[in-house]
């Protein structure tokens, strides 16, 4: 830990100069309406997807701003999403945020979440380590198996509670907090998926990767149906940041860590972990160009993380409904979700962000962005498996030799913000290498740091 807490105060030191402090702007001659009282903004959830059918729903954030004298910080905001498909994943999530509902500026971020996703990523463990076969999953190729071999079916109840509290002001802040998850994991229920579909768009029953796993012990049997996972978090934040939502200056550092102990009941699972993200924002032309980038490690120091929590990613305030996953949306933009997962990750994202137009719409402000990035991140501690479970002759259809490298991917996205907190994100990005898929579109809310 000493080696940590020295590396913390380093990521405090590294700022690089703001070279283009005093360039302005005339882009944006509208004068800002402070915001007062409560705000809210919302939108529909309708998608469709071959396997999962219709989604629909909506999601919702609503803000408290008092007399507006912290706008742009909120005062309590809450967001709320519920949503489903017809073949039986869902959304549900209530999340709360506030530095004033305890006396003292004790933030308070809360979150209760139940998330069942028919038709999970799972790729398997180590990155580039796990073979990936795209032609596998592609109808009409004759490597065809299914659709969803390289998917499995998820359950997850998540209930956080995190509080920050100031130790140099709110610049530099404690961090403590418990977060429980209880997963439900299994195959893909094949029967459920098929129901209603033609003949010739039903998925074959076979067995996808997933079970393989299972069947060669490369997922324990006491572990391939979940498990509950309870897990204490303390550590330490460093933040300048000028507006949390879409900074225009500042760090946001953190080192954290994470444990779950036998005595909370997770034996034989028990484990130690250390996260430690750094996160700069600097402008290049001010209120009009930003860049910024983070840089982020989380390891296992002791114990045994089981497979359904590996691709957990751990952050000291994360509004996501999906916190999980190295590739994907709120990761590597590009790269399939999940695709990188071990015992100990290091990633990063490199934006540009460039705030095109700003003005006062319907009595809210409004601005729009584009952003270009480069996602990119990798195994750094691979979770051991045995292959020597698995013949010979089939060990190469699951696993390459080589061991895991950086993944990269690129992209460039849209940003929709209201009121500087409430926004939306569209990412379309793309993956630099075959083995971590195509490309990915992507539509949430919130910057992903």
């Amino acid at each position: 830990m000493r080696k940590a807490t020295l590396l913390f105060a380093l990521l405090i030191l590294f700022n690089i100069p703001d070279l283009f402090s005093q360039a302005d702007s005339s882009m944006f001659p509208v004068k800002e309406k402070r915001k007062t009282g409560w705000t809210w903004a919302g939108l529909p959830v309708v998608a469709y997807d071959a396997d999962q059918g219709f989604q629909l729903g909506a999601l919702g954030q609503v803000f408290y701003y008092g007399d507006g004298s912290t706008y742009p910080e909120y005062k309590h905001t809450i967001y709320a999403e519920c949503s489903w498909f017809t073949k039986g994943s869902a959304v549900y999530q209530l999340f709360y945020d506030s530095k004033y509902l305890i006396p003292g500026k004790i933030r308070v971020t809360a979150d209760l979440d139940y998330l069942t996703e028919r038709a999970l990523d799972f790729y398997g463990f180590n990155g580039a380590e796990a073979n990936y076969i795209a032609s596998l999953t592609q109808t009409g190729s004759d490597d065809y198996l299914s659709r969803v071999f390289y998917k499995h079916e998820r359950k997850m109840l998540r209930v956080m509670a995190d509080f920050q509290g100031p130790i140099l002001g709110q610049k530099l802040r404690w961090l403590a907090g418990i977060n429980v998850i209880g997963i439900s994991t299994g195959t893909v229920d094949i029967d459920r998926i098929n129901k209603g579909k033609k003949e010739e768009n039903k998925l074959p029953d076979t067995a996808l990767l997933y079970d393989h796993y299972v069947n060669y012990g490369l997922i324990r049997p006491e572990e391939k149906n979940g498990g509950t996972t309870i897990y204490l978090k303390t550590g330490l934040v460093f933040d300048t940041r000028d507006n949390e939502a879409a900074p225009n200056s500042g760090l946001w550092s953190e080192i954290m860590l994470l444990s779950a102990p036998t005595f909370l009941g997770n034996n034989p699972y028990a484990f130690v972990k250390l996260a430690i993200t750094q996160r700069q924002y600097i402008p290049l032309v001010k209120r009009r160009l930003i860049a910024a980038y983070q840089l982020s490690y989380q390891g296992t120091l002791g114990g045994t993380t089981p497979y359904y929590i590996m691709p957990y990613i751990y952050s000291s305030y994360s509004l996501t409904t999906k916190p999980d996953g190295l590739g994907g949306a709120r990761t590597i933009r590009g790269i399939l979700r999940n695709r990188i997962v071990g015992d100990g990750i290091a990633f990063g994202n490199v934006e540009l962000r460039w705030k095109f137009f700003k003005s006062v719409v319907l009595k809210q402000n409004l601005y729009l962005g584009l952003t270009a990035f480069l996602d990119g991140g990798m195994v750094v501690q691979d979770h051991k498996i045995y292959i020597n479970t698995i013949p010979e002759n089939e060990q190469s259809f699951y696993f390459n030799e080589s061991a895991d490298r950086l993944h990269l991917a690129t992209g460039l996205g849209l940003r929709i913000a209201i009121n500087d907190n409430f926004i939306i994100a569209v990412d379309y990005g793309i993956a630099m290498d075959k083995q971590d898929g195509a490309s990915g579109l992507y539509i949430g809310i919130g910057n992903i740091f």
